[in-house]
Parts: structure tokens; C-alpha cells; sequence
């Protein structure tokens, strides 16, 4: 299984607009895709020196192969709504991860 880690800080400015645009259009979108089974978003406890609140949505999909189809198919659209919603106010990396095991 591959995790698709999407970490976002959100200027405080725009949080509660951005969190309603996550949980109720932009995570069940990217759901929509069929290249996910399912997802998970949890807030970092660390406070950042740039201020803001950061979260990470993990994403599970079956294989690499997916995940690169997500890549090419559908990944530009989302990105640039978010960059068009939020602007300067939203700094996000992703990182790719495969789970080895589960204990």
C-alpha cells in the first residue's frame, strides 16, 4: 500500500474557510477519483515559527502505479483550485510513503 501525505499550513486568516473547503469538497473530490480508498487527516501538534495551524491528509492507494495516475489525470486541477482559493495563505508538501507493516 502507498500513503500519499499531503502537509498544509494554513494562515489562521483563511483556517475555517479552508477546513469546510477540505472536509466537505476537496478531500471527498480527490476521493471521487476512485485512485483512493480511503483517507485520514490529523492535525501537527507542533506550533510553527511562521505561525499558522498545519494539518496532514494521508491518502491510501494500492500501488504507485495509481498514485502516478493521480499525478497526471487529476493532481493540476486540484492544486491550482487550492492556489486560486488561498493563495500565499497555503504552503503544502507532499510525500509519498509505503507502508511495510501494520502492528
Amino acid at each position: 500500500m502507498i500513503l500519499y501525505n499531503v502537509t498544509t499550513n494554513i494562515h489562521e486568516s483563511v483556517h475555517d474557510q479552508w477546513m469546510i473547503w477540505m472536509q466537505h469538497k476537496h478531500i471527498p473530490e480527490i476521493l471521487a477519483t476512485g485512485k483512493f480508498s480511503s483517507a485520514r487527516m490529523v492535525r501537527v501538534l507542533i506550533e510553527e515559527e511562521m505561525g499558522g495551524v498545519t494539518y496532514s491528509v494521508q491518502y491510501e492507494t494500492d500501488s504507485k502505479v495509481t498514485l502516478d495516475k493521480y499525478y497526471q489525470e487529476d493532481a493540476p486541477g486540484f492544486r491550482e483550485e487550492g492556489l486560486k482559493l488561498f493563495g500565499d495563505k497555503m504552503l503544502a508538501f507532499r510525500t509519498e510513503l509505503e507502508l511495510i507493516a501494520d502492528y
